[in-house]
């Protein structure tokens, strides 16, 4: 083992010759114990009390209970010092001198360009934080486990240097054994993080620990006994600790941002983290518990801005799946992130979820556009500000190459997004890429078969790509689960108008209307259907139609694909003028 004399950094590479930190030249240190650290896997794995590492820990607060693993802990010792005189051969018309100097710049250099190579080689730029596993013996507190993993990314997020894996990239992960390299590899990751949570009354254990994937090695391991009242004060620690331990360098606003104070109240924070666990099934019953939620935090703290911003991502979404008629959800959604920002203007996610409802609903683009933007600015990893910027703006105004980069981005970082892959695809089919829409959908697809969103977009690539027995396969698979799910239907629609089954289209439109009467079914969906079956009269009064409800689909009309023979229409022209977007 091997120690740098200046900043007392131990190293175990026995080949290495200088300090990763500084570049000095290392030395032999004979005082330290050896110690590798062991393959890590998740899921079914040992405690972290059977880890061992030799990497140093950095200071942590006093008050945290150390549980984990014996750590190698190397005593600080004084850089070795000899004083002895050099005496060196004579000089002779200044050459040796010369020579010395040549040699220490030829040294200089060589240690500095191994320092950036090093540094560059083993610099941690990006991280998964998996969900946590729930120890408590009862699915009761999956809230906490998975609140805690999601909210530890969300901070993480905000820091401008460091590649932050979304929630839902790593959700596949839960309840699953997988060892890190394959997780890393998956994810485009350089380090993993894992966790446990147990709670029992109140009294909360949080066990985490990091791993280099690189190397497979242990960067930290901590455990914290607390009790559920300082959940919201170790959460911030965590995050905090985290980034010391990637050793990255915060300006003073990063800082802030990683250990921001989204509410006081511990409650509030449990109900929020509540909040987001429903909000994550997406089914009606489950988006209408964690409005309650959310409501019931901002009762508690009506300061909590981001509450208000999550209500107003849930109305926001609801229209979309379909749970609530547009003209119901989008006020709501705007009026609580408008409110988010009154509570605190430099909330990336209000700025976002308010230029949604400014596009989708008031038609609003330039002042959609100026909030995206503002979201972004506030938060450049802010990867839904990304995500939504380029799909529901770029796209819808015609600027699909803009859009289409825009996401591509987002999925060359997160390969494993569903959402991400899916936006990529459609963007393809919007720019009339129908070729590398379908391998894209097929790819997406691959990842989570059962996914509505990647079984959605191959049915579409299918039917752009004129594969409508293709098509109709996936639809009515998908139908035979979900009966009522209206873009198998719509889909399925059109796939039978395009291979000329007339009746079987009509009949999906009559299922289609029978469901209109007991939930939101948007005109623009039938609308689509008769544009397959050529019959433009009809289409066109659904489209009317449409715009007096507000259709939630009525943003993509620029860009979707299925209104390509209408493009020319005077009124798809005129529609597109109601609707302020570009002809």
């Amino acid at each position: 083992m091997k120690r740098c004399p200046q900043c007392n950094r131990v190293e175990t590479d026995e080949a290495l010759k200088f300090c990763r930190v500084d570049g000095v030249t290392l030395v032999d240190d004979f005082s330290a114990t050896r110690s590798e650290a062991g393959t890590a896997q998740f899921g079914s794995q040992s405690d972290l009390s059977e880890v061992h590492t030799s990497i140093l820990p950095h200071d942590t607060a006093p008050h945290v209970n150390r549980t984990t693993g014996p750590t190698t802990v190397l005593p600080q010792q004084p850089a070795p010092s000899d004083t002895r005189e050099f005496v060196g051969p004579s000089r002779r018309n200044g050459v040796m001198p010369v020579a010395i100097v040549v040699v220490v710049v030829v040294l200089a250099i060589a240690i500095g360009g191994y320092f950036y190579l090093t540094r560059s080689r083993t610099a941690i730029e990006s991280i998964a934080v998996l969900p946590f596993e729930n120890r408590s013996g009862s699915s009761d507190t999956d809230y906490l486990s998975d609140g805690l993993a999601d909210s530890l990314i969300y901070r993480l997020s905000q820091l401008p240097n460091l590649k932050v894996s979304p929630t839902s990239s790593v959700m596949q992960y839960k309840g699953k054994a997988t060892d890190v390299s394959s997780i890393a590899k998956a994810l485009q990751v350089d380090a993993v993080m894992s966790g446990r949570l147990t709670q029992r009354d109140n009294d909360i254990s949080i066990s985490v620990q990091l791993i280099d994937a690189r190397t497979n090695k242990l960067i930290w391991a901590e455990q914290y006994d607390r009790k559920m009242s300082d959940l919201l004060a170790t959460q911030r620690e965590i995050a905090s600790t985290i980034a010391q331990k990637l050793e990255l360098k915060l300006s003073g606003d990063e800082s802030k941002g990683i250990t921001k104070k989204y509410t006081n109240s511990n409650e509030a924070y449990q109900l929020y983290l509540k909040g987001r666990y429903s909000f994550a099934k997406r089914t009606k019953p489950d988006m209408q518990k964690a409005i309650e939620y959310f409501e019931q935090a901002i009762d508690i703290d009506p300061n909590f801005a981001l509450g208000y911003a999550r209500i107003s991502e849930t109305y926001g979404s609801m229209p979309a799946y379909p749970y609530l008629l547009p003209n119901e959800a989008f006020p709501k959604a705007k009026a609580a992130a408008q409110k988010a920002l009154e509570i605190d203007p430099t909330l990336s996610e209000a700025h976002t979820f308010l230029a949604y409802s400014l596009a989708i609903y008031d038609w609003n683009w330039a002042e959609a556009e100026r909030e995206f933007k503002r979201a972004i600015e506030l938060e450049p990893n802010n990867a839904a500000a990304h995500f939504r910027y380029g799909q529901i703006y770029l796209g819808s105004v015609g600027r699909i190459d803009e859009a289409t980069t825009e996401m591509k981005k987002g999925l060359d970082g997160e390969p494993l997004d569903i959402n991400m892959g899916v936006s990529v695809a459609w963007s393809y089919l919007a720019a009339q890429r129908n070729q590398q829409a379908l391998e894209q959908a097929r790819k997406t697809y691959e990842l989570e078969p059962t996914h509505p969103l990647a079984r959605w977009m191959l049915g579409q690539a299918y039917l752009a790509n004129e594969k409508y027995a293709e098509a109709i396969a996936v639809d009515e698979q998908w139908l035979q689960t979900d009966p009522t799910n209206q873009f198998a239907l719509r889909d399925a629609g059109i796939g039978y108008a395009k291979s000329g089954q007339q009746d079987k289209a009509e009949e999906i439109i009559n299922r289609m209307r029978t469901l209109g009467k007991t939930q939101y079914v948007p005109a623009c969906r039938i609308a689509a259907i008769y544009l397959a079956l050529d019959q433009k009269d009809k289409a066109f009064e659904e489209l009317n139609r449409a715009f007096e409800t507000r259709d939630w689909e009525l943003f993509r009309m620029n860009a979707d694909w299925y209104w390509t023979t209408v493009r020319d229409d005077p009124r798809f022209k005129a529609l597109l003028k109601r609707l302020n977007l570009p002809k």
